[in-house]
């Protein structure tokens, strides 16, 4: 497995990736309804856009085995790290851990003294065992649709 930084050509895996995760891996804790308002299919072609410019901006990092994205996170400059995403079928080998790791190795040479980010219900008891501390249980609105997760923060 190779960790590299975002390249504008892994766009289409990435989408795909994060489509297919969070229908698959979030079913268990969230209803259909609510993983239709995360990962809305009428959005893909938007997210094309947007996320590749937010990716360009932020620290983002890409897991890859063979040629396949496996995995991707980013952070912003301040330390939130917004995305982490694993691909469905290579949950649960370390794919994860590796890219938080990489990127609060990248925070502190950047002098940050901590990282916050939402994690879904189902990513929780990951943040936590690596650290990460609940601030805030939230619940979020996305087309009338309400989804609970979590703020949580790490100092490094």
């Amino acid at each position: 497995m190779e960790i590299r930084k975002f390249r504008d050509s892994d766009m289409s895996q990435i989408i795909s990736l994060f489509y297919d995760t969070v229908h698959t891996v979030n079913k268990q804790h969230y209803t259909q309804a609510q993983l239709d308002v995360w990962a809305p299919r009428d959005e893909e072609a938007l997210k094309l856009t947007t996320w590749k410019d937010s990716f360009n901006h932020n620290v983002t990092y890409i897991a890859e085995i063979n040629g396949i994205i496996v995995g991707f996170a980013d952070m912003s400059q301040e330390g939130h790290l917004d995305r982490l995403y694993i691909h469905k079928d290579f949950q649960r080998q370390g794919i994860a851990s590796l890219l938080v790791n990489t990127l609060e190795l990248e925070a502190r040479r950047q002098g940050l003294l901590a990282m916050d980010t939402e994690a879904s219900i189902t990513a929780k008891p990951f943040f936590e065992h690596h650290g990460y501390r609940v601030t805030e249980q939230q619940v979020v609105e996305r087309r009338g649709v309400t989804l609970s997760n979590f703020k949580m923060i790490k100092n490094l």
